[in-house]
């Protein structure tokens, strides 16, 4: 038993983050998520391999901000404002590629199960950590897809090369920020920058109290 617990230990994949936490990759707790490191590794995580305009890289920080701001104004047009669980799930909803980095869709699909278990692990940790279910309702799920895929549009099509027949074939419909808005919002930021904005993201979703 001793002999099996120790080759347990020794097969652990450990990501050891600046905040001094170690994370489990095969088995993450909770209690070793920070917000800060999320935001930290998703302000450099590049989103579409890189493949975009700009004197930075368009992260994954910056995306989740997008999302978080796209769902709010879909609910709006519906005349319905987001609870605090739905705004803080459209935030979070690309954390765990914090360790694990983003893959595009195509990668994903031909990685399989073992890609979507470590990352399914990881999301359940990080939303055990913050309030959220550790399994997500797939209405939750449904309305996060819907912005992510309006985040998409915008990025394909004003950063990453995309015509727009393109972009709506794979990512449907567009859905219209003000030009400053979306200026504001799609211009890659710095990693810093990112860092900070999905930091006061999080800190305006917490203070927002309660669903």
């Amino acid at each position: 038993m001793a002999l099996a617990s120790r080759s347990a230990r020794e097969n652990r994949a450990w990501q050891r983050m600046l905040s001094g936490r170690r994370l489990d990759l095969l088995d993450p707790s909770p209690l070793d998520v920070e917000i800060e490191d999320i935001a930290h590794g998703l302000a450099r995580v590049a989103r579409w391999n890189g493949q975009t305009s700009g004197d930075h890289i368009f992260s994954v920080a910056q995306h989740s901000v997008l999302v978080e701001l796209l769902a709010r104004r879909q609910a709006q047009a519906r005349g319905v404002t987001l609870d605090r669980t739905t705004r803080l799930a459209m935030l979070l909803h690309d954390a765990p590629e914090y360790v694990i980095g983003d893959m595009i869709s195509p990668f994903k699909a031909v990685l399989g199960g073992d890609y979507k278990g470590v990352e399914a692990r990881l999301l359940a940790a990080i939303s055990l950590r913050f309030g959220l279910p550790a399994v997500w309702p797939a209405a939750l799920v449904k309305r996060v897809k819907e912005a992510d895929r309006a985040s998409a549009f915008l990025e394909a099509t004003r950063l990453a090369g995309f015509g727009l027949a393109e972009a709506k074939r794979f990512f449907g419909q567009p859905f219209p920020l003000e030009p400053a808005v979306e200026r504001d919002h799609i211009t890659p930021w710095s990693a810093a920058e990112a860092k900070v904005r999905f930091l006061a993201g999080f800190a305006a979703i917490a203070e927002a109290g309660p669903a």
